[in-house]
């Protein structure tokens, strides 16, 4: 136990990153062997070839068919395309039993999303060194359950879920803070986890366009641009991130929302529903994201005298697309 203690910093922490590999194909995959091999793509609305490519397998990837792709094309580029419309109670199950095989290992465990979590292994030695648990993690996914996983292993989450997205599939990376310069800092911001469009957008107006460039940045100009989250960000692309692996986070994506306030009253009907769908188009990549959808839709109104208005709908079937979302909203809203 004592050689492998010394395979664990002294001070600091050991952190994974378990990312699944096209986890709600996969899920379908090892739910229905006769699927291995084939170009398969998880989308809504097959039959009428509308809809958008949620996830695919590797095999869908090398036709060239990528995530939030319209299903029209995907089968464009792949006439024999396979396509299985969402499971959300299989891909439910198939979480919950990942996380209940990652429990076996540490109680320190936060999932992100539905297929994806941080376990904090600093005090697991006795279990064996940080790179032996990795591969017993991902051995155990893929035997028990069928299901391949990257795993990153680091000193903070950051570099744990940057590491995890270096080698897919099943691949297991460690990245140290000494790594940074020479694999992280020449990275565009925009491949940067934490960082959207808008703010590679608002980086760029400053004439920040790589992860080193931020690191080296000056923070006032950073805070003035973006706010306390682009320190927090800036400090990231150091190498620096105090964040804990919360184990109370199990399970709480709450909501998923936007909002806009207009520098007018606004009382045309067109106006107001051309918000809407831009709300429903920031929702939708944010749910797609985080592999995540959902049962319920809220709008909030707010007037010019404070008053606010709310509407919510419990929806009997998962929602994730923008033009679903926004037709749910614009009946709350009517």
């Amino acid at each position: 136990m004592s050689i492998m203690r010394e395979m664990y910093p002294k001070n600091g922490r050991v952190i994974l990153h378990v990312d699944m590999n096209c986890f709600f194909a996969s899920v379908e995959i090892a739910h229905d062997p006769s699927l291995q091999g084939k170009p398969l793509a998880i989308a809504g609305n097959e039959k009428e070839r509308k809809g958008i490519i949620i996830t695919c397998s590797y095999e869908a990837r090398e036709y060239g068919i990528r995530t939030t792709m319209p299903l029209w094309e995907a089968k464009r580029l792949c006439p024999q395309l396979v396509v299985r419309h969402p499971n959300f109670t299989l891909y439910r199950e198939a979480s919950f039993q990942m996380f209940q095989i990652l429990s076996r290992f540490t109680e320190q465990i936060q999932p992100f999303s539905i297929d994806e979590g941080y376990l904090d292994i600093t005090d697991c030695y006795a279990l064996g060194s940080p790179l032996e648990i990795a591969k017993m993690i991902q051995q155990a996914l893929l035997t028990e359950l069928q299901l391949p996983c990257s795993i990153g292993i680091a000193p903070n989450l950051f570099l744990a879920k940057t590491a995890s997205d270096m080698k897919k599939p099943l691949g297991i990376t460690v990245l140290r803070k000494r790594d940074i310069p020479e694999i992280i800092w020449p990275r565009s911001v925009a491949e940067m986890h934490g960082i959207g469009e808008k703010t590679a957008e608002k980086l760029k107006d400053i004439h920040i366009h790589t992860i080193e460039q931020l690191a080296k940045g000056d923070e006032h100009i950073i805070r003035a641009k973006i706010g306390k989250h682009g320190v927090d960000l800036q400090k990231r692309a150091k190498g620096m991130d105090d964040r804990e692996v919360d184990p109370n986070q199990m399970g709480q994506h709450k909501s998923v929302g936007n909002s806009m306030t207009f520098s007018k009253d606004m009382d045309e009907e067109k106006e107001l529903l051309d918000m809407l769908e831009r709300l429903s188009k920031s929702v939708s990549k944010r749910l797609q994201k985080r592999t995540l959808v959902s049962y319920n839709i809220q709008i909030m109104i707010k007037y010019h005298d404070r008053r606010t208005v709310t509407r919510s709908k419990q929806l009997k079937n998962a929602i994730w697309e923008e033009r679903v979302i926004f037709q749910a909203a614009s009946r709350l809203w009517k």
